[in-house]
C-alpha cells in the first residue's frame, strides 16, 4: 500500500510538472481527430464540428483566434469561427488531390490563442467511381506474319482508370475470334496488361486482316468501361534467305591504303519478291569496334571500303563477318566471312636502341675496348625489316656484329688521345633493305677521360732574364710558367729549383721559387762586378699518379748599375792619396804634355765611361786638360812673370745617370832648363816604363773580355743547337742582344791617337749605352812619341 501510494504521488507530481511546463510555454496539444468525406462534394458541404468534437467552448472561438494554421490542402477547407464547423471550400476531386495514392489523407493544423492550443485534424477523401477506363489510342494496328506459330504472344496497350481501388480497371474482354484469345497479366501498381495470344495459325490467302475489339471494365457499381479497336494485318511469309554469289571472299590490300579505297564487293540474291527480295548489307554483330574504325560497308551495293589507317605491323590480316539481310517484315539473314590480307610495304624506319653504354672511357684504353651495345630493329617484315648498322669512317670506332641477330658492339679501333680530341659525337646509321630504303640516325657522345700521359712543358727553353745588380733580397725577379695538356689533377703543376749540391754549382742557391706559380725570388743582392751571369734548372712536376716532370734552363744576366766610384790610378802619392808633382822646364813650347791623369771605373758602359775636367787651376791660360784622355798640356810658353808652381785639381766623373766622381791633384813645378833636362831623362824613362805597363794591362783586360765573349757565344750556340731553329731565333730576338760586348771609337787629338772602348747595344735595348772600360791611350808607332 505504501509503495502504491508513493507511485500515485509520483504520477500526480509528474502530471503537475507537465502542466507547469505547458503553462510556461502557453501551449496545449490535444488529441488528433479524423473525418471522412467522399470526393465530388459540393462547395460549402460540412465536414464536421471541430469545436464540438474537441470540447471547446464555441463562444470563445473568435476571441481566441480559432483558425487553420497549416495544411497539406489548406485551400480545400475552411473553418467557421462562430460555431467551429469545418466546410469544403470548392469542389474536391480525389484524383487531383492524391492521384493514385491510397488512402487519400489531408492533414490540417488548428490553432487557438490565449492560451495557445494546437489540434491536428485528418480528413480522408473517399473515392467514387467517377471515371471510365480509357485506352491511350482508340485504334491499334498489328502486323502478324502468316508464319507465326500458335502460342505467339502480342502485348496490347493497357487501359487506364483514374479511380482507385475497386473502381479502377478490373478485367478485359475480347470480341470473338477463332484465331486469338486474350490473357491478362497483373503487374500490381502498373495495373493489368492485356496480351493477345495466337491460338490458330493465320492464313493470309483466307483472310488478310482481322478486326477485334478490346473492352476494359472497372469494378465500380455500376461499372464503367472503355474500348479499343484492334486491326490485324496478316503479312506474307518471307521464306527465302539471301544467298551470296561467291563461296569465298578473299583479297590482298597494301597497308597505308588511302581512306576510301574499295577493298572488295560482296553480292547476294533473294528469290522473294518485293521487300522480301531486297538485300541490305552490314557487318556482323561480332565485328569489333576496332575493325569498324578501319573498314566500312556500303549497305546497298556491298562494297567494303577503307575507313581508317591500316598498319601491317599492327595486324596483318582481318576476317570480317558480312551479313546480307532482306527487307522482309521478319528479315532473313545470311552470313559470309571476308578475308583481307594486309601486304607489308616499307613504311617503318629502323629503330636504334643503345642497350648498354659507357659514356666515358679513359684515353689509354686499348683498341678493341667495348663502348656500347647497340641493337637495331624494324617493324616491317621480310626484306623491308632487314637492317644494317654502321658508323662514320672518320671515327676511331667501329661496329662489330654479335652472335645475336641485329645486335652490335661499338668498339674503339685505335689509341685515343684526350688532348687531341676531348669527346666524340658518334653517329649511328641504321638502314633497311627495302625499296626505297629507309634509315634512322642516332648520335651518342663518348667522353674521353684523362690519364697522366703528358709531361709539363715550358713556354720558353731556355729562359733568359736580366736582373739589375743591387736588387732587394726577397723580391720577385721574374717567373717561369709551364703548361700541361692533361686535365684536372694531372695538370696541376708544382715548381722547384734543381740543386745538385756540388761545390761548383752554388749560384742556384742565390734564388728560390714559389712552387705554385713559378715566381722566382732573389735570396741575396747581386753584384755585377762579382757575378755577371749564372744559370740554374727549374723542375716542373704535375700532380698525376705517377707524376711526370720536365726541366728548363734559366739564364740570369746581371745588369750593371753605377755603383762604383772612379779610382785614380795616376797620380798616386806615397801615402795613397791622388796627388802628384810634375816638374817641367820653363822653356817648353805650347802643347807640351805635362802629365796624364789615369783613372779606372769597375762599372761598364756609360757607368764606366770617364770624363776629365779641371775643377781648380791657378792659371787658366797656361794649362789645358783633354776631356777624354786626361792629358794635361801647356797652352803657351812660360814667361818670366809666371809662377814657378801651379796647382791643378782634376775632377774625374763617370757618365751614369747619377754620376760618381773622384779628384786628383797635380802640382806642376816650373824649373830652369838645365835642371829640367836631367830630370827629364829620368822622368821620360819612368813614363815610358809606365806607358808600357799600362798598355800591357789593357791588352790583358781586352783579351780577358774577348775570351769571356767567345765562351758566352759558344755556350749560346750549344744551347741553341739543342733546340729548334725557330725557337732559338725567337729566343735570340727576345734577348735584344747582338753578341758584341764592346766597340771602340778611335780619334786623334793633336799628335796623339786615342781609342774609346764602350758597349755595343742593339736597337730597342733598354740598357743605358756606355763603354765597358776606361778610355785607353794607344801609342802612335808612326810618330814614335815617347811622351804618351
Amino acid at each position: 500500500m505504501e509503495q502504491r501510494g508513493f507511485a500515485q504521488r509520483l504520477k500526480e507530481r509528474s502530471k503537475f510538472t507537465l502542466v507547469a511546463v505547458l503553462f510556461v510555454f502557453h501551449v496545449v496539444v490535444r488529441a488528433q481527430i479524423q473525418y471522412s468525406i467522399s470526393e465530388e462534394q459540393q462547395d460549402g458541404a460540412a465536414v464536421g464540428n471541430i469545436a464540438k468534437d474537441l470540447g471547446i467552448d464555441q463562444r470563445t472561438l473568435k476571441e481566441r483566434g480559432f483558425r487553420i494554421v497549416s495544411t497539406s490542402g489548406e485551400s480545400l477547407f475552411s473553418v467557421n469561427q462562430n460555431d467551429g464547423v469545418l466546410y469544403v471550400n470548392g469542389k474536391i476531386d480525389r484524383e487531383e488531390v492524391c492521384e493514385r495514392i491510397t488512402p487519400c489523407l489531408v492533414n490540417l493544423k488548428i490553432a487557438l490563442e490565449n492560451p495557445l492550443e494546437i489540434h491536428y485534424v485528418t480528413i480522408e477523401i473517399l473515392d467514387i467511381n467517377d471515371h471510365s477506363p480509357s485506352f491511350p489510342e482508340s485504334e491499334m494496328h498489328l502486323e502478324i506474319g502468316e508464319s507465326a506459330l500458335p502460342g505467339a504472344r502480342f502485348q496490347l496497350q493497357a487501359a487506364r482508370d483514374y479511380d482507385s481501388g475497386s473502381n479502377s480497371v478490373n478485367h478485359y474482354k475480347l470480341s470473338h475470334s477463332d484465331n486469338f484469345r486474350l490473357e491478362v497479366k497483373d503487374r500490381g501498381e502498373d495495373g493489368k496488361i492485356p496480351i493477345l495470344v495466337l491460338q490458330k495459325p493465320l492464313d493470309r490467302e483466307i483472310t488478310h486482316s482481322i478486326n477485334l475489339q478490346l473492352t476494359a471494365v472497372d469494378g465500380g457499381k455500376p461499372s464503367k468501361s472503355g474500348t479499343m479497336e484492334i486491326a490485324i494485318n496478316v503479312l506474307d511469309i518471307n521464306d527465302n534467305v539471301p544467298v551470296f554469289t561467291n563461296k569465298v571472299y578473299s583479297v590482298m590490300l597494301n597497308e597505308n591504303a588511302p581512306v576510301g579505297t574499295i577493298v572488295i564487293q560482296v553480292n547476294a540474291t533473294d528469290s522473294d519478291d518485293g521487300a522480301n527480295g531486297e538485300i541490305v548489307y552490314s557487318f556482323g554483330k561480332n565485328v569489333k569496334s576496332k575493325v569498324r574504325k578501319l573498314f566500312d560497308i556500303n549497305s546497298i551495293n556491298g562494297e567494303i571500303i577503307v575507313k581508317g589507317q591500316l598498319d601491317y605491323e599492327v595486324k596483318d590480316s582481318y576476317e570480317i563477318d558480312i551479313q546480307a539481310s532482306d527487307k522482309g517484315l521478319i528479315p532473313m539473314t545470311t552470313d559470309k566471312s571476308v578475308t583481307i590480307k594486309i601486304v607489308d610495304i616499307n613504311d617503318n624506319a629502323p629503330e636504334i636502341e643503345v642497350t648498354s653504354f659507357s659514356n666515358t672511357i679513359p684515353e689509354d684504353s686499348r683498341p678493341g675496348t667495348t663502348v656500347a651495345l647497340i641493337s637495331v630493329s624494324d617493324s616491317d617484315s621480310g626484306i623491308n625489316g632487314k637492317v644494317s648498322c654502321s658508323v662514320g669512317d672518320e671515327m676511331p670506332f667501329k661496329l662489330i656484329p654479335s652472335s645475336q641477330q641485329s645486335t652490335y658492339s661499338l668498339v674503339s679501333t685505335s689509341h685515343l688521345d684526350r688532348e687531341m680530341e676531348l669527346q666524340y659525337e658518334i653517329t649511328l646509321i641504321a638502314r633497311d633493305a627495302g625499296q626505297p630504303s629507309l634509315s634512322s640516325v642516332k648520335t651518342i657522345t663518348v667522353l674521353i677521360s684523362d690519364v697522366n700521359d703528358n709531361s709539363p712543358y715550358f713556354s720558353f727553353s731556355p729562359y733568359a732574364f736580366y736582373v739589375v745588380e743591387n736588387n732587394v733580397p726577397g723580391k720577385s725577379l721574374f717567373s717561369v710558367s709551364a703548361s700541361d695538356k692533361d686535365s684536372n689533377e694531372n695538370a696541376v703543376i708544382s715548381y722547384q729549383i734543381w740543386r745538385d749540391g756540388s761545390e761548383g754549382n752554388k749560384l742556384p742557391s742565390f734564388v728560390n721559387i714559389n712552387s705554385e706559380n713559378g715566381e722566382i725570388y732573389a735570396l741575396r743582392s747581386f753584384d755585377f762586378e762579382t757575378v755577371k751571369m749564372f744559370n740554374f734548372q727549374v723542375l716542373a712536376t704535375d700532380s698525376g699518379s705517377p707524376s711526370l716532370s720536365s726541366n728548363v734552363t734559366v739564364n740570369v744576366f746581371i745588369l750593371d748599375q753605377n755603383d762604383n766610384v772612379p779610382v785614380i790610378l795616376y797620380p798616386v802619392s806615397a801615402n795613397g792619396s791622388a796627388e802628384g808633382v810634375e816638374e817641367i822646364p820653363r822653356n817648353v813650347n805650347a802643347g807640351h804634355l805635362v802629365t796624364k791623369v789615369r783613372a779606372y771605373d769597375a762599372d761598364i758602359g756609360y757607368n764606366g765611361w770617364l770624363l776629365f775636367s779641371l775643377q781648380e787651376v791657378s792659371d787658366h791660360s797656361l794649362f789645358s786638360l783633354d776631356r777624354y784622355t786626361g792629358q794635361i798640356r801647356t797652352l803657351r810658353s812660360f814667361t818670366e812673370t809666371d809662377e814657378a808652381q801651379h796647382k791643378l785639381v782634376i775632377l774625374v766623373k763617370d757618365n751614369g745617370n747619377v754620376s760618381l766622381s773622384a779628384t786628383a791633384t797635380v802640382i806642376v813645378k816650373v824649373v830652369e832648363p838645365k835642371e829640367a833636362f836631367a830630370a827629364s831623362d829620368v822622368t821620360n824613362a819612368v813614363k815610358d816604363e809606365e806607358e808600357n805597363n799600362v798598355t800591357f794591362y789593357l791588352i790583358i783586360t781586352l783579351g780577358s773580355v774577348s775570351v769571356l765573349f767567345i765562351i758566352s757565344i759558344i755556350v749560346l750556340i750549344v744551347m741553341q743547337c739543342s733546340k729548334s731553329t725557330d725557337y732559338s731565333s725567337k729566343y735570340l730576338q727576345d734577348m735584344n742582344y747582338d753578341g758584341t760586348l764592346c766597340h771602340s771609337i778611335q780619334y786623334r787629338s793633336g799628335d796623339k791617337r786615342y781609342m774609346l772602348v764602350g758597349p755595343r747595344m742593339s736597337i730597342g735595348s733598354t740598357l743605358a749605352p756606355g763603354s765597358k772600360r776606361n778610355t785607353l791611350v794607344i801609342p802612335d808607332r808612326r810618330r814614335g812619341d815617347s811622351g804618351e
